[in-house]
């Protein structure tokens, strides 16, 4: 069964930092794009940072470009998020999901999602 499980959220100040993780059971990260995905209260889903098969292409949305950065651990089948300097407007449920991945943009492959991690981070 392929399944992908989010943890690492929390409540942060602004500036701080996180890192979330992603595990991936069922099938391995380096045969995939796979990326994160947020909702805000009331907003639709966006794609936040993806990586493509074998490290190929790497995307950043321009709200976080600079503070975070996408990686995985392939021996592990971990993908992780580490958000620094984190703002007010970070905050969401953050997902990750398998994406369609190009170095200027990036969009969701499939219709479902996970349970996502809350990242709420305060003025």
């Amino acid at each position: 069964q392929v399944q992908l499980v989010e943890s690492g959220g929390g409540l942060v100040q602004a500036g701080g930092s996180l890192r979330l993780s992603c595990a991936a059971s069922g099938f391995t990260l380096d045969d995939t794009a796979i990326g994160w995905f947020r909702q805000a209260p009331g907003k639709e889903h966006e794609g936040v940072s993806c990586i493509g098969r074998s490290d190929f292409a790497t995307y950043y949305a321009g709200s976080v470009k600079g503070r975070f950065s996408i990686s995985r651990d392939n021996a592990k089948t971990t993908l992780y998020l580490q958000m620094n300097s984190l703002k007010p407007e970070d905050t969401a449920i953050y997902y990750c999901a398998a994406a369609h991945c190009w170095d200027r943009g990036m969009s969701r492959k499939g219709n479902s999602w996970g349970q996502g991690t809350q990242v709420t981070v305060s003025s």
